[in-house]
């Protein structure tokens, strides 16, 4: 209990002081821009901890997070669009010959509607649609097929709604928030500060979750899901619970990268934005929670760069990049680093669900007492 609890300590430290780091040494290295790109990606990151406890520790690989992601920026783009003159419209909406608001877009003048929605709609969502797929006990493939194919609905939907969300253009052009300019590099300061507190927070939580008996029983579904049914559990509420606690944490996600970026469209909800952030996880390391967050910045970095570097032959370095990861680190980085007895934040490697008999500390006692 003694190295448990210094081990906590320790992390907890090493996140408190990286997260300082962040907020006081990066802005005096980074000009304005890359600041605010480093936001987004932060933001990014966000999402990436989201997907590596489902997929990670829970095994249900989503490609459809972008779903979430996408609303809970929409949710807060809706708001700002709506910080307009009494008894104006949206830009936009002038332009397609709207007269009146409609229903729904009402809620999104109070702010902190705005915020519950959020961590609501893409959570609730989340775990709606969690609860029809999980209670037939469908898996594997077919759960990700399924949240895939939930990516063209909604992409399509917002894609076609030029009248409500400005359609294949989406919501742009941002103007004020509580009276300060959105665009004003201290506003966008103060929304980075709040990406890196919410970072820490969102890795807590995550960390929280994945320990413990609920993190033992998370992982147990993604090893043996019958047994752990056999077991006397129902693996059905588990897995809601988390598919919704990670579709809320890719809506807040979704929420600062918006907000950062000016923008939010339906390439949100693009199938191949939902397969990169499950590519982030991957290149970082499932069931690692902070190789989520290294392989998000490892990999959106590196796009910029060999983007910026070599405009027309980009594409090829990074599929190298992922061919490298797949082929050379399964594990991902973080995982080939714990594969070398290096361990992050002084934390006990985890071991399988069901142990072999050579690290059995039961076993081993019997054969030292017995002699079996």
């Amino acid at each position: 209990m003694r190295k448990r609890g210094g081990g906590l300590l320790i992390e907890v430290g090493v996140v408190v002081a990286i997260a300082l780091f962040l907020i006081i040494i990066m802005p005096l290295l980074l000009t304005e821009f890359r600041l605010n790109l480093l936001g987004r990606f932060l933001s990014l990151a966000i999402v990436a901890l989201g997907i590596d406890l489902i997929w990670g520790y829970t095994g249900l690989l989503s490609l459809g997070h972008g779903i979430f992601f996408g609303l809970g920026g929409y949710a807060i783009a809706m708001y700002l669009k709506l910080q307009v003159p009494t008894g104006e419209l949206p830009d936009f909406m002038m332009l397609y010959g709207v007269t009146q608001l409609p229903a729904f877009w009402q809620p999104f003048y109070s702010f902190p509607l705005t915020i519950a929605f959020v961590v609501l709609i893409p959570g609730l969502l989340a775990g709606l649609l969690g609860y029809l797929v999980f209670r037939n006990r469908l898996k594997g493939v077919y759960f990700s097929i399924l949240t895939q194919a939930g990516t063209i609905v909604f992409f399509n939907f917002f894609n076609g709604q030029q009248q409500l969300f400005n359609g294949t253009n989406g919501l742009i052009d941002f103007t004020t928030l509580f009276g300060a300019t959105v665009s004003d590099a201290k506003t966008q300061f103060v929304f980075y500060i709040l990406t890196v507190v919410f970072l820490a927070a969102t890795y807590g939580i995550c960390r929280w979750l994945t320990t413990g008996r609920f993190g033992r029983l998370l992982i147990a579904i993604r090893d043996d899901e019958s047994r752990v049914r056999f077991s006397g559990y129902d693996p059905t509420d588990y897995k809601v619970l988390v598919f919704a606690v990670s579709g809320a944490i890719a809506g807040i996600a979704g929420a600062f990268y918006t907000i950062q970026s000016g923008s939010v469209s339906p390439r949100s909800m693009d199938i191949a934005f939902s397969i990169e952030m499950v590519i982030w996880v991957a290149v970082g390391g499932r069931a690692t929670l902070i190789g989520a967050i290294v392989g998000t910045l490892l990999v959106n970095y590196a796009r910029t760069f060999l983007s910026e570097q070599f405009a027309e032959i980009w594409l090829f370095f990074q599929g190298a990049l992922f061919l490298i990861v797949v082929t050379v680190l399964p594990d991902g980085i973080v995982g080939w680093l714990r594969s070398q007895n290096i361990s992050l934040f002084n934390r006990r490697q985890q071991i399988a669900t069901y142990p072999t008999l050579e690290e059995d500390a039961e076993v081993q006692h019997e054969r030292e007492n017995i002699g079996n």
